[in-house]
């Protein structure tokens, strides 16, 4: 397993491209919080870190938020070792502590489940992330962490709607605020406004020590893949798509799908009255992109 070494100096002064960007990760990344209440005064947010882009930028910008914010909130770095061959245990501690975060390392081998479980050649995304999600909500308790926040961005969101239309015929993604099933935790994902190659670019900017994942980072047939390429090919073609889906999310009209359960479809009648959503829909044209 091979580490990008980092030459990042927490107290150097940024340069113009770096700070440009930083200043549009944070706006997102405010928006969010504001816009869905992730994080609120008193809060510990337990910053889950896998040595990925996605984590090292979600915990660098949240470190900036803290400082600026009106509220008051705590964080702490935790990271699930999983004891994947190679893994260089000395990286994340080291940053870490560079960075004055206080931080906590758990060690589970999961790695070794999922390897004994799971055929050679088939996903193993699923169960890694049921065993990480089991251990990460403990240790949140442990903890005493009122938000567990992950690095999701929009990307990942727009992806996963995409795989659960095309493979389980279900409507839905990833939403930016998640109550767990037993009700005691809120996991929360502050960069879901944030696009990936943003975060790809900040940390090539920031220089994070990133650690790749030898676990599922190599299966290169995995659907999320396929969906992934998918969606490239048709933002190339019709540029500002993307854009189109994610606000997509925002914006639904239940009234306009096939869900009983959302809209009530049977008691549906005829009445003089005008609706404010009616039939006016099928005269409209997408408006044109500018």
């Amino acid at each position: 397993m091979q580490v990008v070494p980092t030459t990042q100096d927490p107290l150097q002064k940024l340069d113009a491209d770096t700070e440009k960007l930083q200043t549009r990760l944070c706006r997102l990344v405010g928006q969010a919080i504001s816009d869905y209440r992730l994080i609120e005064d008193g809060d510990k947010v337990m910053v889950c870190l896998s040595g990925g882009k996605d984590s090292y930028g979600l915990l660098d910008i949240l470190l900036l938020l803290q400082r600026r914010a009106p509220v008051r909130f705590d964080l702490v770095a935790v990271n699930l070792d999983q004891k994947q061959p190679g893994f260089p245990a000395h990286v994340l501690p080291d940053y870490l502590s560079s960075r004055g975060v206080p931080f906590h390392i758990e060690t589970r081998d999961t790695y070794s489940i999922v390897k004994r479980l799971i055929p050679e050649g088939q996903t193993t995304c699923s169960l890694c992330s049921r065993l990480r999600r089991g251990h990460l909500y403990r240790i949140a308790s442990k903890l005493g962490a009122t938000k567990i926040a992950l690095g999701h961005h929009r990307d990942d969101i727009v992806e996963t709607l995409f795989l659960n239309l095309f493979y389980t015929g279900k409507l839905k993604a990833i939403p930016p605020k998640l109550r767990s099933k037993d009700g005691r935790h809120l996991v929360i994902r502050p960069l879901a406004l944030v696009k990936e190659v943003d975060l790809e670019r900040y940390a090539e900017l920031r220089a994070f020590p990133i650690i790749p994942c030898d676990l599922c980072g190599s299966q290169e047939n995995l659907k999320r893949k396929k969906i992934k390429a998918f969606l490239r090919e048709w933002e190339q073609g019709s540029p500002g798509s993307s854009d189109s889906i994610a606000a997509a999310l925002t914006n639904i009209a239940p009234s306009l799908l096939m869900d009983s359960r959302l809209f009530d479809f049977k008691s549906l009648e005829a009445t003089a009255a005008e609706q404010s959503e009616g039939d006016a829909w099928l005269d409209e044209e997408p408006a044109a992109r500018r």
